[in-house]
């Protein structure tokens, strides 16, 4: 089918084009019968543009535009005029003019749309990802996967300005425990054996430096088989940086100087640097969490000292056991009703607490059912400690530390939601958080793992505590947090075999059994690695979050939903049996 190609956009013509000829090439978006005159509204990703078929100016043309509906593909010539005087429309780039129509040259029709090809509809997000290539038509679908495209390029040209070269690392590689469940594919050519999709390029990068790269960067997709949530999806985007002969504070000036890029050419605000810094136990202190958002004050204080010689039951356990006292004041709630009290309640029992120590701050005292169990000096202290005025309550949580300080964290987040303190103006809060525990202990498996990944150094007046109490060790490792989310996480790395081993062995795997999963990083250590360490970044969460979404599948053009399923091209599926058989795969419950 023959047709012209176009001249401009459909975003881009304004009053200096009036009286030129034109070619626009697009979507019918909105189509409008007005007295025998047709009003089209023509869309493609560049913006919308009127175009009016007259039976006057050109009845052949208005003829043709009878049979235009929404979503036909079309191309049109005509001539640009200015709108007639009060039809203007000032909320379009394209407002003051629009186009009469001399010819319409139709490229294909479209059955009717599942939903509107619009901004703002309310519509189930498993149709909207059933028809994606229809979502992808609106608007707001387009600017966020424009906008990931902007941070790719500011990515790139910034690392390549600081002497960073990008090598691509293997998509199939050796399965590896490093956390999450791996992804595996089985090979034909190698009966019984499987490759894996890679976590994250870690060994790979980590090879580079041995090998002199010095500074690389990619950005990469990585794959976990892990349960979803709004900001996890099986495959993902990192930008993945490793550097050579370096120390923690050169790797914060590198990303703190992509993060001021992002933050000017994205948001077009200024970034202040240095970014603040908070240790692991200051965040879960204070924020209750490690990754705390900082939009908002709430701060919780811990309030052992308060109670160090308490008669009240539980708060003596508490101390007693070396475990925490926190709390926060939220102000003027003080008049919440016992109803709105038990609502709170409930919301930190069902995250598993076993209650909710609240306070009232009256003019003429503190009022809860607690305070028959506390001196008056122990309420004064608490009070000046918590800084409380009358009209504001006092929340309290007691308990083992980390869990008891994860809870509080999640009830600040609730009181904030509560009060509405994030506004949509508020200025984004970017800080790094450092001085991770190195390890985690399972109270499952009861033993300990590796917080980040057992690369990971510990900091080197730590290594003695190997030995003898692994749970205060500390991790030469860091994350950004922006606005409460995790956006990079990294760390110094070992770069010492006998580190290594001395790793390993802690985190309760054998020397075989280190051997078979890490030998060939092992073996490369061996010829010289040289101090390193590096970060990654979750691209997919940083882009959300630039783009103002509360999911990535926001900023993903084609994601899959929480179940792991891409309801557009209905994956995972089943296989024929004579791929299996070449597999040297057999489905359990088959007959043999």
């Amino acid at each position: 089918m023959y047709f012209k190609q176009r001249s401009h956009t459909c975003g881009e013509l304004r009053e200096e084009h009036i009286g030129q000829e034109v070619v626009l090439n697009g979507w019918v978006d909105t189509r409008r019968d007005l007295g025998g005159v047709i009003f089209i509204e023509l869309r493609d990703r560049y913006g919308l543009t009127q175009v009016v078929f007259e039976p006057h100016f050109n009845e052949q043309a208005h003829h043709d535009g009878k049979v235009l509906r929404s979503e036909y593909v079309v191309s049109i010539e005509g001539i640009v005029r200015r709108r007639p005087e009060g039809t203007a429309n000032e909320n379009l780039a394209t407002g003051n003019i629009d186009v009469l129509v001399n010819k319409i040259t139709l490229l294909n029709v479209a059955k009717t749309a599942p939903f509107q090809i619009q901004d703002n509809i309310d519509v189930h997000e498993d149709l909207r990802l059933k028809y994606r290539y229809l979502d992808l038509r609106r608007p707001r679908m387009q600017q966020n996967l424009i906008l990931r495209h902007k941070m790719y390029q500011i990515t790139r040209k910034y690392f390549d300005a600081n002497n960073f070269i990008e090598v691509e690392t293997p998509v199939l590689m050796k399965s590896t425990p490093e956390g999450a469940r791996d992804f595996l594919v089985p090979s034909r050519m190698h009966k019984g054996k499987f490759y894996a999709l890679p976590q994250s390029p870690q060994q790979y990068k980590q090879i580079l430096m041995v090998s002199g790269l010095d500074r690389y960067f990619q950005v990469v997709k990585c794959f976990r088989d892990e349960d979803l949530r709004a900001d996890r999806q099986p495959e993902f985007t990192q930008i993945d940086v490793e550097m050579s002969f370096v120390d923690q504070e050169q790797i914060f000036t590198i990303v703190e100087g992509l993060m001021k890029q992002f933050f000017a050419e994205v948001w077009s605000r200024d970034l202040e640097l240095p970014l603040p810094r908070l240790t692991f136990d200051q965040a879960m202190e204070r924020y209750g969490s490690d990754k705390p958002d900082l939009r908002f004050d709430l701060e919780m204080k811990t309030l052992n000292g308060v109670f160090a010689q308490s008669e009240f039951r539980v708060f003596k356990d508490v101390v007693n056991s070396k475990g925490v006292i926190s709390g926060f004041v939220a102000p003027g709630c003080g008049e919440y009703t016992r109803n709105q009290l038990d609502v709170l309640t409930d919301f930190v029992k069902k995250l598993g607490a076993g209650g909710l120590i609240w306070i009232r701050v009256k003019e003429e005292g503190l009022e809860s059912p607690t305070m028959k169990f506390l001196t008056p000096d122990e309420q004064k202290n608490l009070t000046d400690t918590l800084e409380a005025k009358p009209g504001d309550l006092l929340l309290l949580l007691a308990g083992a530390r980390i869990k008891t300080l994860n809870l509080m964290g999640a009830l600040r987040l609730e009181m904030a939601r509560r009060l509405e303190l994030i506004k949509p103006d508020s200025a984004p809060k970017l800080l790094w958080v450092v001085d991770f525990p190195l390890f985690e202990w399972d109270e499952d498996t009861k033993r300990f793992y590796a917080m980040h990944h057992p690369f990971t150094s510990p900091r080197l007046e730590d290594i003695p505590l190997m030995e003898t109490d692994l749970g205060q060790v500390k991790a030469r490792a860091y994350d950004l947090v922006l606005n409460g989310s995790e956006i990079a996480g990294g760390s110094i790395r070992i770069h010492d075999a006998e580190l290594q081993a001395k790793m390993f062995e802690a985190l309760g795997f054998t020397e075989e059994d280190a051997k078979e999963k890490f030998g060939f990083l092992m073996n490369a250590f061996q010829y010289g690695a040289p101090p390193h360490g590096g970060v990654a970044f979750g691209f997919d969460r940083l882009a959300m979050i630039f783009a103002g979404e509360q999911s990535i599948r926001e900023v993903i053009a084609f994601p899959k939903t929480a179940s792991g399923m891409s309801l557009m091209d209905e994956s995972p599926s089943s296989v024929d049996e004579p791929q299996l058989k070449e597999l040297h795969i057999r489905l359990r419950g088959e007959q043999q």
